[in-house]
């Protein structure tokens, strides 16, 4: 039997909008923009395999990973959208770049948080998998509260012990939500190891992409300006004094940047040169 996602849809604006949540997340993750977005777009939340309601793939490795792709697409139909943008954050932009590489003409735009188009050399898939295995082994020896809280401590998330404090344990009560089967089979299906690379695909995306992080994130604001190289429509905006999570630090500036690429017109993709911003506080397709 395929794979068959959870979600919900909130917002009554013109544009369909696909959100896609990071590891340990749900389909709740991007609740608090509804105020923010509700009036601009038609958002279709989901749970990604292992999270939330959804369960994880019927296969194993990059085949789990394709079968979650596959799924995204169902979902389309199942809310009878043609065509939607795309944002995903962290493990979520991996399968919002995947899907658009997949399928294209299921989408309008792209938007990447803190996301990666994979690891491109063998060692590095490796230890990926390596650390993903150490991960899997926390979790399955000392549970799911235990790795939330090393989880939370890690310097990728300062930004967010920066929250005010029923802010903070919202966020930790969602993650702590998760059971440690779905986290442990997110990490053998989903993660970055077995992810396909899609660094030497990217000048074949054509959709209009915005790649979003924190100034703080130094690792994935440089893949970002790596990426914004590759890509042929592309726009790039790091958000100052963030780390990993624009959209839970700043999530008015973050929102107003979101809104801003949608409503945003253009030509068709092809009439375009590469202009590759790099936006680094302000934002640049006003």
């Amino acid at each position: 039997m395929a794979l068959k996602m959870a979600y919900e849809t909130w917002g009554e604006g013109p544009h369909p909008l696909l959100l896609l949540h990071g590891f340990t997340g749900n389909r709740s993750a991007f609740d608090h923009l509804r105020p923010l977005m509700g009036d601009k777009v038609r958002a279709i939340s989901v749970d990604l395999p292992g999270h939330g309601q959804t369960p994880l793939p019927t296969r194993t490795g990059r085949d789990g990973f394709l079968e979650t792709i596959d799924a995204l697409f169902q979902v389309l139909d199942e809310v009878g959208v043609a065509r939607a943008s795309l944002l995903g954050y962290s493990q979520g932009a991996r399968f919002a770049l995947a899907a658009a590489m997949t399928r294209p003409e299921r989408f309008e735009r792209l938007i990447m948080e803190s996301g990666s188009p994979g690891l491109h050399r063998r060692q590095h898939r490796t230890e990926r998998r390596v650390s993903d295995a150490q991960l899997a082994a926390h979790i399955r020896q000392k549970g799911v509260a235990s790795f939330v809280a090393y989880w939370e401590s890690l310097p990728l998330f300062a930004g967010l012990r920066k929250l005010p404090v029923e802010q903070q344990e919202a966020i930790r009560a969602r993650r702590n939500e998760c059971t440690a089967e779905g986290l442990i089979g997110a990490l053998e299906c989903l993660g970055l190891a077995v992810q396909p690379d899609y660094w030497p695909e990217l000048q074949r995306q054509r959709l209009p992409t915005l790649l979003l992080t924190g100034v703080l994130d130094n690792k994935f604001t440089q893949i970002a300006r790596r990426m914004a190289a590759e890509l042929p429509v592309v726009w790039r905006r790091s958000f100052e004094e963030c780390t990993h999570a624009p959209h839970l630090e700043v999530p008015e500036e973050y929102a107003r940047e979101v809104i801003s690429f949608l409503q945003t017109p253009w030509y068709e993709a092809p009439q375009f040169e590469n202009p590759a911003s790099d936006k680094s506080s302000a934002g640049g397709h006003g």
